[in-house]
């Protein structure tokens, strides 16, 4: 089969020809037809998260098509459509995992990190962690819901569970690309002003927000017109927290949704005083899975994607990385 290798962080991808992956006990093998393209993907290619497992295929918001199943795996029969997730296994066994936090499993892998992911035509799967995926959304459109939809709605309940008084009825979005362009739509089918934050100057994306319900749009140099109950952040630059901080009311919630950031500057006391809260948020879960899924067949979503050619995977991840996508990249092998 072909698919996009990473041989070395901080290279591009080759193009190669490897053998078509065995599926074992439990897993599934998936003949993939779109794989969309995340920030996280470009954090491994470019050397920002340590250790991946090399050589690599990366990619982990894959919607695929059940070939041929392994030993035990049950769960989906061949034909059936499904998708995969960053999370892609866990022990099942530590405190973490049986307390409903699997996210947070010292032996958790992940697609197309710790196992190989979506950029090729064929992928293997463990069962327990693909999704059955709406029938309204076709493969390029519902691939970005796999990682882009999935760790929005995550952040979005971290914000909106912790906020006192009123509740979050003003939320911030920094950064206006895949997940913040799904996430709004959500905010605003609730009821809520979503307030979106872009690189400055960046007018394409700050009328793209606008153009999904954002009440207000503008460079995260700007404070907004009002102050916010909470704030997300999908632009991985550390100063950004602080930039939060200072528009968030007391007792209002930052979310820091990314699996990287550059550093945190110091700031005085006084933005976190008042009760803020800082917070991360780590991988997903499967509740969380099927909860955004299942809000997703309910109220349609417009996913914004542009399809690239399986061998157009390094233009992809550079046009992701310079902000020239509005919404989501996918890549569609045999297109």
């Amino acid at each position: 089969m072909k698919a996009m290798l990473l041989e070395h962080p901080g290279r591009p991808l080759r193009l190669a020809d490897i053998p078509r992956p065995v599926p074992g006990p439990g897993e599934l093998l998936l003949q993939v037809k779109a794989c969309a393209v995340c920030r996280t993907d470009l954090h491994v290619v470019d050397g920002e998260l340590p250790d991946p497992s090399l050589p690599l295929v990366p990619g982990h918001e894959i919607v695929g098509v059940v070939i041929e199943a392994g030993p035990g795996a049950t769960r989906f029969a061949p034909g059936t459509r499904v998708g995969v997730p960053w999370l892609g296994w866990t022990c099942g066994t530590c405190s973490f995992c049986r307390s409903g936090a699997e996210n947070l499993c010292a032996a958790a892998r992940f697609t197309g990190y710790t196992r190989h992911g979506g950029y090729a035509e064929y992928t293997v799967a463990d069962q327990r962690y693909c999704f059955a995926l709406p029938d309204s959304y076709d493969d390029v459109h519902a691939a970005p819901l796999l990682c882009a939809g999935l760790i929005s709605h995550r952040a979005y309940r971290m914000a909106t569970e912790r906020a006192p008084g009123d509740g979050v009825t003003r939320l911030g979005l920094y950064g206006f690309g895949a997940a913040a362009h799904l996430l709004a739509q959500v905010a605003v089918s609730e009821g809520r002003s979503v307030y979106a934050f872009t690189r400055p100057g960046d007018t394409p994306a700050q009328a793209h927000a606008r153009g999904l319900g954002a009440v207000w749009a503008g460079g995260s140099d700007h404070a907004p017109p009002e102050p916010l109950d909470a704030a997300i952040l999908f632009a991985p630059v550390g100063a950004l927290v602080p930039a939060a901080l200072r528009v968030v009311r007391p007792g209002g919630v930052v979310v820091c949704a990314g699996i990287h950031m550059s550093d945190i500057p110091a700031f005085p006391y006084s933005l976190l005083w008042q009760e803020r809260v800082v917070r991360s948020v780590a991988n997903l879960t499967r509740e969380d899975g099927e909860a955004f899924l299942a809000h997703a067949a309910r109220t349609p979503l417009r996913v914004d994607a542009v399809p690239y050619r399986l061998e157009d995977a390094n233009a992809a991840l550079d046009d992701l990385r310079e902000g020239r996508v509005q919404g989501a990249a996918v890549l569609v092998p045999g297109l």
